[in-house]
């Protein structure tokens, strides 16, 4: 099986042991995509991306887009 390619593998966020709640999740990873100076329509592409789906895909798109923890 292909490791899945992270968008901005330089941009690291904690989600274990954190609040599993959806919106806590993209805020953070919204958040560490502005600190790591990422242009804002990249993270408008994120959200969009984000909030097109279910649990899971948002669970998988943050998985694609930074590195997860």
């Amino acid at each position: 099986m292909a490791e899945l390619e992270v968008k901005y593998p330089n941009v690291k966020v904690q989600l274990s042991g954190e609040d599993g709640n959806v919106f806590v999740i993209i805020g953070r990873v919204k958040l560490a995509l502005h600190r790591a100076n990422v242009d804002p329509k990249e993270v408008d592409m994120f959200l969009d991306e984000c909030t097109s789906g279910d649990y899971d895909h948002v669970l998988q798109t943050c998985m694609k887009w930074v590195d997860v923890y």
